[in-house]
C-alpha cells in the first residue's frame, strides 16, 4: 500500500512563511478534529489512515497535517521546533475558520497537542493524547547521552539510514520497537508505508526531537503544568511502550483533573496502529460523550 490518498479524503496545501503544509481532510459535517502525527518517518496518512475514515463517518469534519519536513510538508526552510509545531497547528485551524476543535495526538504529536491545551485552551474542546511524548525525562548520564546525539543529526541520520537501509530491517525495529504483542493485519503495509517516506524524507529524528532535549533537563517537559490543563482529557498507553514508558503515563493522567485513562495490554508505542479498530472505538466514544 502506497501513500496514495484513500476514497473520501482530499489532500490540500497551506502556504507558511517558511513552506506548505499538507493537509488531509475527510467530513463535511459535525465537530471539527485535528489529527496529529508522531515524529520520525511518521506522516498524517501513516497514523490516522484508519482512524480519519472513521471519524468522518461518526459525523465529524477531520483534518490531519504533515508536519515540516515530513510526509509532503516540504519544502520547508529553517527549524521545525515545538514553537513552530504548535504555530502550524494554530494555522490550520486558522486557516479553516476552527475556533475550537478536538485534537488528536501520538507520541510527538501528544505532546503538541498537550502544549496547545495549556497554551491555547481557549482553541481546544477535547484532547486525546496516545503515548505522548513532553511527559518523560531521562536519569543523568543517559540524558547527557540523548542531549549528545541531539547535537549530532547529521551523524545520527547518516547511522540510522544504514540501519534502516532495507526493507526487511525496517521491519525488523518496527516488529521490534513499535508492536510487541501481536501484530497489526496491515503490518506489511505499514512496513511499505514506512519505507516510502524513508525514501521520500530520509532518515532522521524530527527538528523537534532534537530541540526538546537540554543539556540539563528536557526543553519540552509538561509534567509539572498539568494540572492546568481544564479540558476533557483521554490519555491512551500501551503497556508494553518502551518509547513513553506507561509510569510517565500513568502521572500525567493523575496530573489532569478529571482525565480519563486507557491502558491497552500488550501493545507498543503505536496503537493506532496496532489495533486501529480498538483505538478508533475508544476516540469517538470520548469524543462523542
Amino acid at each position: 500500500m502506497s501513500q496514495a490518498i484513500p476514497a473520501g479524503i482530499t489532500s490540500e496545501y497551506i502556504s507558511q512563511p517558511e513552506g506548505r503544509l499538507r493537509v488531509l481532510r475527510a467530513g463535511e459535517h459535525g465537530s471539527p478534529v485535528l489529527l496529529l502525527s508522531g515524529a520520525g518517518l511518521d506522516n498524517a496518512l501513516l497514523s490516522w489512515r484508519h482512524l480519519i475514515p472513521a471519524l468522518a463517518q461518526n459525523n465529524h469534519r477531520v483534518y490531519a497535517l504533515d508536519w515540516p519536513k515530513q510526509g509532503l510538508s516540504r519544502p520547508w526552510n529553517g527549524n521545525a521546533d515545538n514553537a513552530v509545531l504548535e504555530r502550524c497547528v494554530i494555522a490550520v485551524m486558522d486557516h479553516y475558520r476552527l475556533d475550537r476543535a478536538h485534537l488528536v495526538g501520538v507520541s510527538q504529536g501528544g505532546a503538541i497537542a498537550l502544549g496547545i491545551a495549556l497554551h491555547a485552551s481557549n482553541r481546544v474542546d477535547r484532547l486525546v493524547a496516545i503515548s505522548p511524548a513532553g511527559i518523560i525525562s531521562f536519569p543523568p548520564g543517559i540524558h547527557q547521552l540523548m542531549w549528545l546525539t541531539a547535537k549530532l543529526p547529521r551523524l545520527m541520520a547518516a547511522v540510522w539510514a544504514l540501519l534502516l537501509s532495507r526493507r526487511s530491517m525496517i521491519a525488523a525495529f518496527v516488529k521490534s520497537t513499535l508492536f510487541p504483542g501481536t501484530l497489526p493485519v496491515d503490518f506489511d503495509d505499514i512496513v511499505d508505508e514506512i519505507d516510502e517516506e524513508a525514501h521520500r524524507n530520509g532518515v532522521r529524528a524530527s527538528d523537534w526531537q532534537n530541540a526538546s532535549i537540554g543539556w540539563r533537563r528536557m526543553n519540552v517537559y509538561y509534567m509539572p503544568e498539568l494540572a492546568r490543563i481544564n479540558r476533557p482529557t483521554l490519555f491512551i498507553q500501551g503497556d508494553k511502550d518502551i518509547a513513553v514508558r506507561p509510569h510517565f503515563t500513568r502521572e500525567a493522567a493523575a496530573r489532569v483533573p478529571g482525565a480519563r485513562l486507557e491502558i491497552l495490554p500488550n501493545h507498543g508505542h503505536w496503537p493506532n496502529r496496532q489495533s486501529p479498530s480498538l483505538v478508533n472505538a475508544l476516540i469517538i466514544d470520548f469524543l462523542s460523550t
